[in-house]
């Protein structure tokens, strides 16, 4: 009305004014904060979106005397699954028939792949590295763990930080006082305003409400958070958003996960315990293990082709899952496999049982090498840590952080590991939907928590967590899921 019909409103001998930029610049800010909003709520979606993508398309259901490939939604609980080696797992079930080894590090953080056989619990999105199985379907649709972890992301990005529940309690104080003041000027004002009442109570009623925006803030702060961020970034840590860098200088307790954390997320070959030349015991180990799929055997190769050693290549290969394997190797026959195999064949240790114990003490898997019925040594396996992890787990002591070790692992390995690096605490064996809960345990005693992790398993936490930290060298969905992603795989960047 102002504009078109200036005349109308503006009393006599006054002029008209209209002030577009102010209008315009608190539209703008407006608009920008709602973009931001959304945008933060799209990475919500992205993070859910790949963790759905995770899930087998379809399923191979075993139906009378039909074997019939139907979509993953068609399977109902009770129905018998075929899964063959290299396939995804489609839902949750109980093997009935066959053997094989499951690589769950994605969902439990399991290092190592986990032999199952009838009766072990299968779960859904996991991959099948070696034998077919026959597994009755026992949970499907929203009630697989898969789910359940989508359900849990949901949740924790969903809830507001101690922080934001503050502002959120300030705002609903300040604003209503805000808007009575403003009330009571324009009131006072239309009562001694003179001949301009209406226009000068008007005037300064919106003049309190402007004065109440903190338009300093809405300025200074943006520009300090984005050189805070652009200096992060500087160093490989990419801040996603501006609470997490307010809140990370408080934090007093930093979570790692093991898997790919604190550890490089790779079986290794640590030790070669042998009565012979160790390189002949490699060598036969190694040479067997060729027509094997298991990592573990993997991790034997790289290290007999580390060290030069030339293998041959294997004949009458056999697996035998739970066990190790069997192969004839330059006219010898090799068997590697664990304690319950050389029971099985009779062989005798020789003494080597206590020296397998030992490494298995210290989160390692010992395999024993036996060629032509006589045991040679034993090679041990194990995810070993980063050179840098105790390092970083030091420095953080030096600030007066408490460190803390979350993992779906066994105790026994998560000790061996957070002995290594110096850990304060461990929480070994925490399936994915508990690790959020043991971070709400720590909130709920007025702890700052940070979480840092890398795999699928860790997306729930890191959501529920005040800061979550991903490792860039881990999965999208963790880095989806956290505050901030480290660009390399280097803790020292906490």
């Amino acid at each position: 009305a102002l504009t078109f019909f200036p005349a109308a409103i503006a009393p006599m001998g006054m002029e008209a004014m209209t002030y577009y930029d102010t209008a315009a610049i608190l539209m703008t800010l407006i608009v920008m904060g709602r973009w931001l909003e959304a945008k933060a709520k799209g990475r919500t979606s992205e993070a859910i979106k790949t963790l759905m993508g995770l899930r087998a398309k379809t399923a191979r259901v075993i139906r009378g005397d039909l074997t019939l490939d139907i979509p993953v939604e068609e399977v109902k609980a009770g129905d018998l699954v075929l899964v063959r080696p290299g396939e995804k797992v489609p839902v949750d079930g109980i093997i009935r028939e066959g053997r094989s080894a499951l690589d769950e590090s994605m969902l439990t953080g399991e290092s190592l792949p986990v032999e199952k056989g009838p009766g072990d619990q299968v779960i859904g999105a996991t991959v099948n590295k070696m034998g077919s199985f026959k597994f009755e379907a026992t949970r499907v649709g929203r009630e697989t763990v898969l789910a359940q972890i989508v359900r849990l992301v949901e949740q924790a990005q969903g809830s507001k930080a101690p922080i934001q529940r503050l502002v959120d309690t300030i705002a609903g104080i300040f604003v209503p006082i805000v808007l009575v003041i403003a009330v009571v000027t324009f009131g006072v004002w239309m009562l001694f305003g003179g001949e301009q009442a209406f226009l000068v109570a008007l005037s300064n009623f919106v003049a309190v409400l402007v004065i109440a925006c903190p338009c300093a803030l809405g300025l200074a702060t943006p520009t300090s958070i984005m050189v805070g961020i652009g200096k992060g970034a500087e160093h490989g840590v990419l801040i996603k958003n501006a609470e997490s860098l307010e809140r990370a200088y408080q934090v007093n307790v930093v979570i790692f996960d093991k898997t790919g954390t604190l550890t490089v997320g790779q079986p290794s070959v640590t030790d070669v315990v042998s009565s012979a030349a160790s390189d002949t015991l490699l060598r036969l180990a190694a040479s067997a293990e060729q027509g094997s799929e298991h990592p573990l055997g993997q991790a034997i190769i790289d290290h007999a082709k580390a060290k030069g050693l030339d293998l041959a290549e294997p004949q009458e290969f056999k697996a035998i899952p739970g066990y190790g394997i069997g192969a004839i190797v330059d006219g010898r026959e090799v068997l590697l496999g664990n304690a319950a195999l050389m029971q099985q064949r009779g062989i005798d240790l020789a003494g080597m049982g206590v020296q397998a114990q030992a490494l298995s003490g210290e989160g390692k898997t010992p395999m024993f090498v036996v060629a032509d019925g006589r045991l040679l040594g034993i090679v041990a396996v194990a995810d070993v840590v980063k050179p840098q992890s105790q390092s970083a787990v030091t420095a953080l002591h030096h600030l007066g952080i408490e460190v803390a070790m979350i993992t779906g692992d066994t105790r026994r390995t998560a000790e061996a590991i957070a002995g290594q690096v110096g850990i304060d605490r461990v929480l070994a064996e925490v399936l994915p939907e508990h690790k959020a809960l043991e971070v709400r345990r720590l909130q709920e005693q007025g702890k700052l928590v940070a979480m840092v992790g890398d795999g699928i398993n860790d997306a729930p936490a890191l959501a529920q967590a005040d800061v979550g930290i991903a490792i860039g060298t881990g999965t999208d969905v963790a880095m989806e899921a956290a505050d901030v992603t480290l660009i390399g795989g280097d803790l020292r960047s906490v």
